[in-house]
């Protein structure tokens, strides 16, 4: 079963050695990831799953040791998600490899860990079938979400300014801040898909982890959105 969740934004720049110089413009970013980290840790898990959007529609299974890079974002960086001998010729998608980084720099030692890449057009109900399946995968399964909200803004954002993506990001925290798996399952994948949202078929496998009521508290740790694009920490425990 779930017994906490953290939802973290991927963006390579949180990572310094791809921000270079604006590095700290994302420093109370890095900063509440790190103590959502802490959160899962504090629960004890027997594994811990990072989940994060990938290509296609389907999902897709990346083990323990599953090799990762930045290289395509101009640094000499390569990552690995947790312990293990990870599968011939795989390598983590961006998200899962910006979450790998933050177990490491966090040392995470607590459980072994596993990756879940999910197709950004992936549909809510497979979803939610497949945040199920994760929760079923131990006795105490704790989730790492990677996944950005709307990138639309302001006029310099990657997807230009939408009107309607304030209300939608300001949703988005609210839900995940509250811990709200109906607000999450009812998300809008077409508004979703419009904004330029990486986060949406993440958080909907988070609110299938969580079923209807897991007896899970959320807490809004950050939420902010510089270079037009939203970013949201929380915690469930």
């Amino acid at each position: 079963m779930l017994v906490a969740a953290a939802a973290c934004p991927c963006p390579p720049l949180l990572v310094p050695e791809v921000a270079a110089g604006a590095a700290p413009e994302l420093d109370a970013a890095r900063a509440a990831c790190t103590d959502a980290l802490g959160v899962l840790a504090a629960a004890r898990p027997d594994l811990l799953v990072i989940v994060g959007p990938d290509e296609g529609a389907g999902t897709h299974a990346y083990p323990a040791g599953t090799p990762g890079s930045l290289r395509g974002f101009g640094v000499d960086l390569d990552v690995r998600l947790g312990e293990g001998a990870g599968a011939a010729g795989g390598e983590l998608p961006y998200g899962l490899a910006v979450g790998a980084w933050l177990l490491g720099r966090t040392g995470w030692a607590d459980a072994p860990v596993e990756g879940r890449g999910v197709g950004e057009s992936l549909a809510p109900d497979a979803c939610l079938a497949e945040g199920r399946r994760l929760a079923g995968r131990a006795d105490r399964v704790a989730l790492l979400v990677m996944g950005d909200a709307s990138a639309c803004r302001t006029r310099k954002a990657p997807g230009y300014l939408d009107e309607r993506a304030a209300s939608f990001d300001a949703e988005i925290a609210r839900a995940l801040g509250s811990a709200d798996t109906a607000a999450l399952r009812a998300l809008d994948a077409g508004l979703a898909r419009e904004l330029k949202v990486s986060g949406r078929a993440p958080w909907q496998v988070l609110a299938g982890a969580a079923g209807g009521d897991a007896g899970l508290s959320g807490a809004l740790l950050h939420e902010d959105a510089p270079y037009g694009v939203g970013y949201v920490v929380a915690t469930w425990s």
